[in-house]
């Protein structure tokens, strides 16, 4: 069946969200999400492309950009294949990164835009890992600094202040968005999955294994969506250990 042709947004705004693959952790460091908006700067200068917000979750990525020329495919194309490239080589890993097509929406109004804003920004609350505020890798603390790469000239026209907008932000809500099922899964999780797959009560008893083994049963973990520092602290095995298996 052919693929579904893209919908641009007349606006010009529209919501993007790239995937890890079957739930991949695309950072493992904080190298790794400074990585990615390093190149993400750099192709946005390239596209034409402004971001007007972005939100780095632990296994997948959103953005709210600004595209009046249609370059979003070839911005989201750079993308995954800079930062495939930089992730399989610091982890010594082959194959797909990313989830084989980005989810996209078409921004309608201001309302909109808006919600898609809060919603965003408000990922990390939803995950369980903290408040917005205080989320090191989203665009929450940059509202007031636009530059070449970020520009929230739109936010501060139909927000005002910034305590307008703190305050937008923390506003008790429902948001429906563009979603991708991607919350990062909990150790509890974790542990179910290694009892399942290996038969293990407890996760250090790969300790115990011999390489060939424990190199097999980390592979079979990566592949059952755990993330190298979930393994890590189960099981009591070194991140490059894990990260290499």
């Amino acid at each position: 069946m052919p693929r579904q042709a893209r919908e641009f947004s007349e606006s010009g705004y529209m919501h993007l969200i790239a995937r890890g693959i079957g739930r991949q952790a695309l950072f493992e460091e904080d190298e790794d999400y400074e990585f990615y908006l390093s190149i993400l700067r750099r192709f946005c200068r390239e596209t034409g492309i402004a971001v007007c917000a972005y939100c780095l979750m632990e296994n997948h990525v959103h953005l709210l950009v600004h595209d009046e020329k249609e370059q979003v495919p070839i911005l989201m194309k750079k993308l995954g294949v800079s930062y495939s490239g930089y992730f399989n080589k610091k982890y010594e890993r082959v194959g797909h990164l990313f989830q084989d097509r980005y989810l996209s929406e078409a921004i309608k109004d201001d309302a909109h835009l808006l919600t898609v804003v809060r919603y965003i920004l408000n990922n990390p609350l939803k995950a369980g890992i903290c408040a917005a505020r205080d989320y090191p890798w989203s665009s929450y603390a940059l509202f007031a600094s636009p530059s070449t790469f970020l520009d929230t000239r739109i936010l501060q026209d139909l927000l005002g202040d910034g305590e307008r907008y703190i305050a937008f932000i923390a506003e008790s809500n429902d948001d429906k968005c563009l979603d991708c099922d991607m919350v990062p899964r909990s150790d509890r999780w974790a542990r179910a999955v290694i009892q399942e797959c290996l038969g293990f009560s407890s996760g250090t008893a790969l300790q115990g294994m011999d390489r060939q083994q424990r190199n097999a049963a980390l592979q079979q973990l990566k592949q059952k969506g755990l993330s190298v520092r979930q393994i890590e602290r189960l099981t009591g095995i070194s991140r490059n250990i894990v990260q290499r298996a």
